[in-house]
């Protein structure tokens, strides 16, 4: 008895697409939290699920059974709406299911050598991939749908990686990424960027997804090791930050800034900051702050920017280091910041003779 598992062991967890709730499937049902507090916000104790799948913030999920139970098969979809308790559609598989993505367009279902593409809305299937085995279920997707792309292993032999475009329903671009096979991936939620990472573990890089071309590459260690998992920061524009987690029993963080900036100006070289002649000189400071804006210190975030003849030149976002206990107090900080940069700035004009 003691060797048998938990009857609440986890046996899958994930984030939603804009990370502000995560799943787990457990060996007696699912549960839902929220991201920032971990506060339960669903529960069903129906059975054991592998696949645990949300749409964003919605009630809409898409569930799979360990088969522990003859009605809760692997091989068998659910979507199911966490506000009737109810099941919406099912869809049923020759093999079982190893993985489901959904964004607000499309549902992607992998099995071990095939891919489906659904509408969402309709469940009319778009789309029919036939790949290399795939045992682990390895998939990456960006939900957003101005760069909504698929991506899974391209061969079993070396760590290629096959990008498709899903609203277009045609392959994108295969990425030559390791020499051996894929063991982790992950997009960026925009689709501009794709993190690998091979079974030998040591090397983790970074492809800009638009041309295939590498970004970056980051050393995780100088021995082999399993990566579990790779993330990249929760941002809409240019994510900054990757994380992998790996067998070592450590969680590598990986900053993107400079690699990643410095290929998005070469790429896009008409966006960045105007500086015009507006005919003055003068000096404008602005600031705003929020008061407890942090659900788990109860900490205020401030923010400041500062004009020198109608240019932007100075700006700033900070979480403060004590907890404001009024909103006039949270605001008084702010400008408090906001003046002392009014007047290292002043002071440094006049250093250097610049009249104003």
């Amino acid at each position: 008895m003691a060797n048998q598992p938990s009857p609440s062991a986890i046996l899958c967890a994930a984030f939603n697409q804009d990370n502000s709730c995560f799943a787990i499937g457990t060996r007696d049902g699912f549960r839902i939290f929220d991201s920032n507090t971990g506060r339960l916000l669903y529960e069903r104790a129906i059975g054991a699920f592998i696949v645990v799948e949300m749409l964003f913030s919605t009630s809409l999920l898409s569930i799979v059974g360990a088969g522990e139970q003859p009605s809760l098969s692997p091989r068998r979809l659910c979507l199911f709406n966490t506000k009737t308790g109810a099941a919406l559609r099912e869809l049923n598989f020759l093999t079982s299911i190893l993985a489901v993505r959904m964004n607000k367009k499309r549902l992607v279902v992998v099995l071990l050598e095939k891919t489906y593409i659904y509408d969402i809305n309709s469940l009319q299937i778009l789309d029919t991939i036939d790949t290399v085995p795939n045992l682990k279920g390895l998939c990456a997707f960006s939900p957003s749908l101005d760069g909504s792309f698929l991506a899974f292993p391209a061969s079993i032999t070396k760590g290629s990686v096959l990008v498709y475009n899903v609203m277009e329903l045609q392959s994108h671009c295969e990425i030559d990424a390791h020499r051996s096979p894929l063991a982790a991936m992950v997009l960026s939620s925009n689709g501009m960027y794709i993190a690998t990472a091979s079974e030998q573990g040591t090397i983790i890089r970074v492809h800009l997804v638009s041309d295939a071309t590498k970004s970056y590459s980051f050393r995780r260690g100088t021995y082999p090791s399993n990566i579990f998992s790779l993330s990249f920061s929760p941002s809409t524009e240019l994510p900054d930050i990757l994380l992998a987690s790996s067998s070592s029993g450590s969680v590598h963080v990986f900053s993107l800034g400079f690699a990643l900036n410095h290929r998005y100006l070469k790429s896009a070289p008409e966006k960045g900051l105007l500086y015009q002649n507006h005919g003055h000189t003068d000096i404008e400071g602005y600031s705003d702050a929020d008061w407890v804006g942090s659900a788990s210190d109860r900490r205020s975030t401030i923010g400041y920017c500062v004009f020198v003849g109608g240019n932007l030149v100075s700006w700033k976002s900070k979480k403060q280091t004590v907890i404001s206990r009024s909103s006039a107090e949270s605001e008084y900080r702010a400008m408090a910041h906001t003046v002392c940069e009014l007047v290292w700035l002043k002071s440094m004009l006049l250093e250097i003779e610049f009249e104003h």
